[in-house]
């Protein structure tokens, strides 16, 4: 037998149980950091200020401008045992959404979509107010270029009933009567506006109406015109509307003065005159004597006759007789004498120098001062206008002018 082989001495464990020890004793994202996250194509990952990617870690991308998330795909990735998860392409080119039409919205099924890519339709339908024009498409199409194709009008506007007309007044409709449009209202003047001033086509369940309806215009009254003193109204009304004219006149002795009528007018809805009435005031005339009786009057050299509206007979009173002056009278050729014509109106010119002069001298006998008395024969009332008179007492003066009147008047 030979001699027996020499042990192998064991490894060392304390070498084993440092490693070991080490391995539990390492951080968990040192053993599952992962790199940054992959490029995917047309989005950029949402990173914010992290630069560390621990395990289990999620990275959300964001498409590029001009792309869209395709639905259904997956836009991130998750950090697995020091490795990203795979993510496919699901960034792509699409229209923006659907062009807003104020005529027109989207259908439902399109109304929750936001990708749009190339060749993609969509389809529309008529806002209330709206109806639908068969003739034109209602479809848009996203072209090549990533644009919509541009709509047409296939949606008209409703039409509102025609208002119709408006008793006393107007109806003016600036543009149309469809959807969306206004009427406004006003009356004639003398007329005043009851209701709304205008009205608008709009929604009444599926159709559409006016929202207000047609006003009234009533005539506007003028109040009582006003009276006046010592006059009246020519042929007086009940009432007075717009235009109408009242006319006055006054009572026999009195006269108008201003306008002999008046009209009557609007001003802020409100009936009113055209200006204030005439007025009827009194003819002022002078005092009188009573009665309609025939009077004589004597003219006195150097004084003014006195007038009254009596009818009144002159009279030239001489001192014993009253007769009349003379004419002098052209005698025809071939007749008479030139001598005794002549004569004739010598004589006549004699006789009335004389009585002027009886005249005169009976007045200065009596009074002293020259004047004019006006006596009525009947009554013998006298009113005299010269100096010597005006400083008499009512009595005396009608006395005097009685003693006056007498004289004048002797045969």
């Amino acid at each position: 037998m030979g001699l027996p082989r020499a042990l192998t001495p064991p490894p060392p464990l304390l070498p084993l149980l440092l490693l070991l020890l080490l391995l539990l004793l390492r951080p968990p994202a040192a053993r599952g950091n992962c790199t940054f996250p992959p490029v995917v194509p047309n989005a950029q990952p949402i990173l914010g200020d992290r630069d560390s990617f621990p395990e289990n870690i999620t990275v959300t991308y964001k498409c590029n401008e001009g792309f869209v998330k395709v639905p259904g795909k997956s836009d991130s990735v998750i950090c697995l045992d020091s490795k990203w998860s795979q993510v496919a392409e699901f960034c792509n080119r699409s229209c923006d959404v659907p062009t807003r039409l104020l005529f027109a919205t989207l259908k439902k099924s399109f109304s929750q979509q936001n990708y749009f890519p190339e060749g993609s339709v969509v389809e529309y339908e008529c806002r209330p107010g709206y109806r639908r024009d068969y003739s034109l498409s209602e479809k848009l199409t996203c072209l090549k270029n990533f644009k919509w194709s541009k709509p047409d009008e296939f949606c008209k506007k409703k039409s509102c009933p025609n208002p119709g007309g408006l008793r006393h007044g107007h109806v003016t409709i600036p543009n149309d009567i469809l959807f969306g449009s206004s009427i406004s209202f006003s009356c004639n003047v003398g007329y005043r506006l009851v209701g709304a001033i205008s009205s608008y086509c709009v929604l009444a369940d599926n159709s559409v109406e006016w929202s207000d309806p047609l006003p009234e215009c009533q005539e506007i009254f003028c109040p009582d015109p006003p009276e006046i003193s010592n006059g009246l109204i020519y042929d007086p009304q009940k009432t007075y509307v717009y235009l109408q004219s009242v006319k006055y006149k006054c009572k026999i002795g009195f006269t108008l003065i201003g306008e002999n009528s008046i009209y009557c007018t609007v001003k802020d809805d409100q009936g009113e005159w055209s200006g204030p009435p005439p007025e009827c005031r009194g003819s002022q005339t002078s005092t009188v004597t009573p009665g309609f009786q025939k009077s004589t009057t004597a003219n006195v050299p150097g004084t003014k006759a006195t007038s009254a509206p009596q009818k009144t007979t002159t009279a030239h009173v001489p001192a014993k007789q009253s007769s009349a002056v003379p004419r002098a009278t052209s005698t025809p050729k071939g007749r008479g004498t030139p001598g005794s014509g002549a004569s004739t109106i010598t004589t006549g010119l004699v006789a009335g120098t004389v009585i002027v002069i009886l005249i005169i001298i009976k007045i200065f006998w009596h009074y002293g001062k020259s004047g004019t008395c006006m006596c009525n024969i009947d009554s013998l009332v006298c009113d005299a206008s010269y100096h010597g008179l005006a400083d008499l007492s009512e009595e005396e003066l009608r006395r005097k002018c009685t003693q006056v009147c007498r004289i004048f008047l002797v045969s």
